[in-house]
C-alpha cells in the first residue's frame, strides 16, 4: 500500500513513466532557463571591433551544461525559451531566430553525443559535433536572415564571412564550450546529478 501511494506520488509529477519531467526537474530547467535569460539580456555586448550587431552573451554556457547535465530534451527548451525575451528586444524576430538557431545547433549534437558516452572523451567529441554544427547553422542562418534583418543583399553578408562571422561564430564556440566543459563538473555536484 505505501509503495503504491509512492509511486502514485511520484507519478502525478511525471509526463512519462521513463525519465519523467518530476517536479525537482521541472524546477531545475526553470532555473536554467532564468539564468540563460537574465545572461542573454543583461550580459550580452560584442566581441569584435566594428560588428556591433554580432554581439556575445554567455547564455549558450548555460543551455549546453543543461543539455549536457540534463539530455537532449532539457537542452532543447534552455536552447529555445530564454530567448523569446528577445521578440520585446530591438533583436525582434531575426535576433530570436539565430540565437535559437546557434544555441540549439550546438547544445543538440553536444547533449546526444554525450549522453551516449558519458566520458570526458564523449563530452569532448559532443562539443567538437556541436560546434561543427553550430558553425555551419550559423553561416547558413545569417546568409538567409541577416539580409532581411540589415536590408542588405546576400552579396554583401558573403562578404561578411570571412571577416566578421566566422571569427564571431568561431570565438563564441570556443567560450561556450571551454566555459562549460570548466563549469559542468562543479554545477552538476551543486546539484547532485
Amino acid at each position: 500500500m505505501a509503495q503504491s501511494a509512492s509511486s502514485t506520488a511520484r507519478d502525478a509529477h511525471s509526463t512519462s513513466s521513463q525519465e519523467g519531467w518530476s517536479t525537482q526537474r521541472i524546477a531545475i530547467t526553470a532555473l536554467f532557463c532564468a539564468v540563460a535569460a537574465i545572461c542573454t539580456l543583461f550580459l550580452e555586448f560584442p566581441i569584435l571591433p566594428g560588428v556591433t550587431f554580432l554581439k556575445y552573451d554567455p547564455s549558450g554556457i548555460v543551455a549546453l551544461i543543461a543539455g549536457l547535465a540534463f539530455g537532449p530534451a532539457i537542452g532543447v527548451v534552455v536552447s529555445i525559451l530564454p530567448y523569446l525575451v528577445h521578440l520585446a528586444t530591438e533583436s525582434g524576430l531575426y535576433g530570436t531566430v539565430m540565437a535559437v538557431l546557434a544555441t540549439f545547433a550546438l547544445v543538440m549534437p553536444a547533449a546526444l553525443v554525450y549522453r551516449r558516452s558519458r566520458t570526458a572523451r564523449g563530452m569532448a567529441l559532443g562539443m567538437v559535433a556541436g560546434g561543427v554544427v553550430c558553425l555551419v547553422a550559423c553561416i547558413l542562418g545569417n546568409l538567409l536572415i541577416t539580409p532581411l534583418y540589415m536590408g542588405v543583399g546576400a552579396d554583401v553578408v558573403v562578404g561578411m564571412i570571412v571577416p566578421a562571422l566566422l571569427p564571431f561564430n568561431v570565438a563564441k564556440i570556443v567560450i561556450n564550450c571551454v566555459v562549460a566543459a570548466i563549469a559542468y563538473k562543479p554545477v552538476a555536484k551543486a546539484m547532485g546529478i
